[in-house]
């Protein structure tokens, strides 16, 4: 079943342009170009993302997302004009989760589309395992503690990061971009290798202290931990 992405843009051409791409795409697409009725429409739920105009009749879309906010937390990205600088502050601060300045390429758009929803789908994921683990060494999600035999093992906030995304994923190779993506965000501006200092890091504090062989390496693509079956 598609993603459903709500537009709420009052800009006709922009929001059909936004419709044509993002159907073409595979979305299911609802639009409205009122802020007080888009706002009715995302109460209603249902919506995979929501892409907010701030400058809308009704409702502005500053409103829109702080009234949302009081019962729902389906992911918004803000259609900003480029030096509305204070509406990206206040937008972010009452819980947007991103946003692109108009004009933008849409390329970029979808872009950040996909980071959104993959860390919705992320975040859901640890809902849902609240403790994972791996032979002895077992990771809470709530907590961010981490023990191996019962020891405390003491990770960054970045290591820990890299360590559940790979237990979330346990048997399938994850990519130093796609470490890169989930862990520093999508606006790092620096190397891919940062991700084999991190490895190493987490190796020297695990791995190395235990003799065990739990981050697997998969030359030319990136790190897996296995099943202790597979």
């Amino acid at each position: 079943m598609p993603s459903r992405i709500l537009i709420i843009e009052d800009e006709e051409k922009i929001a059909r342009f936004l419709e044509l791409e993002l159907t073409h795409e595979g979305y299911e697409v609802t639009k409205s170009a009122d802020g007080r009725e888009g706002l009715d429409l995302a109460l209603e739920g249902g919506f995979a993302i929501i892409l907010l105009d701030i400058m809308l009749p009704g409702l502005n879309g500053l409103e829109v997302i702080r009234r949302l906010r009081k019962s729902s937390d389906v992911p918004v990205i803000m259609l900003t004009a480029r030096d509305a600088v204070m509406d990206k502050v206040s937008g972010l601060d009452m819980g947007a989760d991103d946003y692109v300045t108009k004009p933008f390429a849409i390329e970029e758009l979808l872009a950040r589309i996909r980071v959104t929803l993959r860390k919705k789908e992320s975040s859901e994921s640890s809902d849902n395992h609240k403790t994972l683990s791996w032979e002895k060494l077992t990771l809470d999600s709530l907590s961010h503690t981490v023990n191996y035999d019962g020891k405390p093992i003491d990770l960054t906030k970045r290591e820990f990061m890299m360590l559940e995304l790979m237990l979330l994923n346990k048997n399938i190779v994850l990519s130093r971009e796609t470490f890169i993506e989930r862990v520093w965000g999508y606006d790092y501006m620096g190397e891919t290798n940062v991700v084999d200092v991190y490895v190493r890091y987490i190796r020297g504090k695990i791995d190395d202290v235990y003799g065990i062989n739990m981050i697997r390496t998969v030359r030319g693509i990136g790190y897996v931990i296995k099943d202790e079956k597979a």
